[in-house]
């Protein structure tokens, strides 16, 4: 999730476990803390590929975050300590705010190694936008009581149940995005190599769904308020292309982290990979050039960039909060997808 957010998580689980002691002080620590495992960003890990896919790895780890708390509240007890809390309360606590943090993380669709070293498949259970204010915004309702009026910790519990509350709701949206899926699959025969299902920007109640299909994916739009069959539209994924990549460490890390749920487009003499699981149709954040062409072949470009994705146009997400409440509102998808040429 972004950093907003996850500040705010972890200052109102500070706030709701230390608040009585620690008074404001508290929603500063768990802000603070709430943070520190997306400071693996600083890292550079020699291209953007890498720092891509390694982003959320042992710093999102279940097993280090849960050393470092321990790490951290024998820290605190050896030069700062409270006589009014036990070591117990105080390691629950920020053991708290770190794993809330990566737990959260792994309800969106970008990938978090939750059991690094031992395991790093990447988690996406890929229920929550990486920006969804219906959740930030109860944690940030009370952290602003909480600053002016003062030791709050019962409205901190509060918004976090909210917040679990509309957490479980898109759950509960998944779980019916995929069974109109598999309605759909069933009425038209289609049998897709890999299903990838997420919200769409900023809510969580119009859905986006990726269907492979061999050397095509299908992308259709799901919402809560549907009463007809959802539609699909048909777009290449260039997987021919993707024979000049067999050499790319590049290429088979992206592979492995987006289980393979990538397009291929030749744009100005450059192979272009995108990961189709983040964003929206058309725009995709995550896109790299690995390959350069020389006349008939092509020359694999050793350390990747990343290209600039731009802004999101107003327009569109106008029509998608639109399409939300009625199905009828039509979505040039295959226009839109067509962007990722330029």
């Amino acid at each position: 999730m972004d950093s907003i957010t996850q500040a705010a998580l972890g200052a109102c689980v500070q706030g709701a476990l230390l608040g009585r002691w620690q008074g404001r002080k508290a929603l500063l620590y768990g802000a603070l803390l709430g943070t520190l495992p997306d400071l693996d960003v600083l890292i550079d890990y020699g291209d953007a590929v890498a720092n891509m896919t390694l982003h959320r790895s042992f710093s999102h780890s279940l097993l280090v975050t849960s050393g470092a708390a321990a790490v951290l509240a024998w820290l605190v007890r050896r030069f700062r300590p409270h006589p009014d809390y036990s070591a117990w309360r105080l390691f629950a606590t920020l053991w708290l705010v770190l794993v809330t943090h990566i737990l959260l993380d792994a309800f969106t669709g970008y990938g978090t190694q939750l059991l690094w070293p031992l395991h790093r498949t990447p988690v996406a259970w890929s229920t929550l936008f990486i920006v969804d204010p219906l959740y930030t915004l109860p944690l940030l309702a009370v952290l602003v009581i909480g600053l002016i009026k003062g030791q709050r910790q019962h409205l901190y519990s509060v918004a976090l149940m909210l917040s679990s509350l509309y957490l479980a709701f898109t759950v509960v949206g998944k779980f019916m995005v995929e069974q109109r899926v598999e309605q759909m699959l069933a009425s038209h025969d289609l049998h897709p190599q890999a299903v990838f299902s997420t919200p769409t920007p900023f809510n969580s109640l119009l859905w986006r769904v990726v269907l492979v299909d061999g050397d095509d994916y299908h992308e259709a739009l799901i919402g809560w308020f549907d009463n007809s069959p959802p539609q699909s539209v048909r777009l290449p994924r260039g997987t021919q292309l993707a024979a000049a990549l067999a050499d790319s460490p590049q290429h088979a890390q992206l592979r492995w982290f987006t289980s393979d749920l990538l397009r291929y487009d030749e744009i100005k003499g450059q192979l272009v990979v995108t990961d189709l699981r983040l964003g929206m149709t058309g725009f995709h954040p995550f896109r790299f050039p690995l390959a350069d062409r020389h006349n008939e072949y092509w020359q694999l470009i050793p350390h990747s960039e990343r290209l600039p994705f731009g802004h999101v146009d107003p327009l569109r997400l106008k029509l998608l909060w639109t399409r939300i409440w009625n199905q009828d509102q039509s979505l040039p998808l295959t226009e839109w997808a067509a962007d990722l040429h330029h």
